[in-house]
């Protein structure tokens, strides 16, 4: 048997992995400014994470929810203090995708409605539900086609207030920086129309911080410099640094009736233990914090380059547009200068490292870019 050809990959063997840097099997060594496309939130094989996990395995490694669990207890009530929200709900599951595809169909749950709001450029994942919500045909199967979600402009406020007059709208998922998108960051100003618009037709405010989320933006959700409270949020890439962990948090105006949500690995010891030792090392070693500084210090950096076309982001989610003329930089950045980046098309150069990324390691980035672009 052979594997599904489903990306295109380097031809680079990841064999050992610390910190922001990993090591190939020829013993060469990489700066990672991808994070696995921002899962590593911690940095890697941290020694906190791997006793944790290494703790757990020797005790009980699975069991399912039939049983009562501390460890979702524990957890829940220290994300409940990392991310401020306290009086919210945790439901766990193993992916973004999961995680948005439960948090529309609460909704609609909730409101008796099915209409969804979504905007162009979505990633929101690739399950049934979460996949018709990205702007992506190419990914939309035959059977996941519905009429039941309607694409805006990003930034419209009149487009998504006459959407709310012309439908009977069920939720607005939005996520508070577009990954796949580009590095498009929503305005305060318009998750604020999307919190009073919500409010008024009692549809469900859905943010999506797969991607975004998890202190990666210099605050625990990007959507909270809006200064508003969303109804759901979903989590998934940075909450367990590698081990699948997923996850909304509901609103408390939500009641929970058995047999609305469930899941069968969703919240396993291993999974909580990995999700614990994250949100411990976050708040011991001020990850938020640093993401906000070394972020603001790349971009601030990077703006100073008359060559790049633009730089989006916030904290340490950050999107470099290229001219054409320097879409090679990429791919010289990894083959020349051995530093991951991510990408968004056709021409952004995506920055998604640890939150533990340091100074040192922003320069030894930016002196690379400097040589690639002049």
């Amino acid at each position: 048997m052979k594997l599904f050809d489903v990306y295109p990959v380097n031809d680079i063997i990841i064999d050992k992995a610390a910190g922001s840097n990993v090591w190939d099997d020829k013993g060469t060594e990489y700066l990672d400014l991808y994070g696995g496309h921002a899962v590593i939130s911690i940095g890697h094989t941290h020694p906190h994470y791997v006793k944790r996990l290494t703790d757990q395995l020797h005790k009980v490694g699975f069991y399912s929810n039939s049983v009562k669990m501390p460890l979702q207890e524990e957890l829940a009530a220290l994300l409940g203090k990392v991310s401020g929200k306290a009086d919210y709900q945790l439901f766990l599951c193993n992916s973004g995708a999961e995680a948005n595809e439960n948090a529309l169909k609460l909704a609609s749950f909730y409101n008796g409605k099915k209409k969804v709001i979504a905007f162009r450029k979505a990633f929101h994942g690739r399950t049934s539900l979460a996949v018709a919500a990205t702007d992506n045909p190419k990914i939309v199967a035959p059977v996941n086609e519905t009429d039941n979600v309607v694409f805006l402009p990003w930034e419209d406020e009149a487009a998504l207030e006459a959407a709310f007059k012309q439908h009977e709208v069920s939720s607005v998922i939005i996520e508070g920086i577009q990954g796949v998108g580009g590095i498009n960051v929503a305005s305060e100003s318009f998750l604020r129309k999307i919190r009073s618009l919500c409010d008024a037709h009692n549809a469900v405010f859905i943010a999506d911080s797969v991607q975004c989320g998890y202190g990666r933006s210099g605050k625990f959700f990007s959507h909270d410099f809006a200064g508003v409270d969303a109804d759901v949020y979903s989590m998934a890439k940075g909450m367990g640094n590698g081990f699948p962990i997923g996850g909304i948090i509901i609103s408390p105006k939500f009641k929970a009736v058995h047999g609305m949500l469930g899941t069968t690995f969703g919240g396993n010891h291993l999974a909580c233990a990995a999700a614990l030792a994250v949100l411990e090392t976050i708040e011991s070693e001020k990850l938020i914090n640093n993401a906000a500084s070394v972020g603001a210090y790349l971009m601030e950096e990077l703006r100073k380059f008359s060559q790049v076309k633009e730089v989006r982001g916030r904290g340490l989610m950050i999107g470099i547009e290229m001219p054409e003329e320097l879409a090679h930089v990429r791919k010289n950045l990894l083959g020349v200068h051995k530093i991951f980046t991510g990408e968004a098309k056709p021409n952004v150069i995506r920055l998604l490292p640890s939150l533990a990324l340091t100074k040192a390691h922003a320069d030894q980035f930016l002196e690379a870019f400097r040589k690639e672009v002049k």
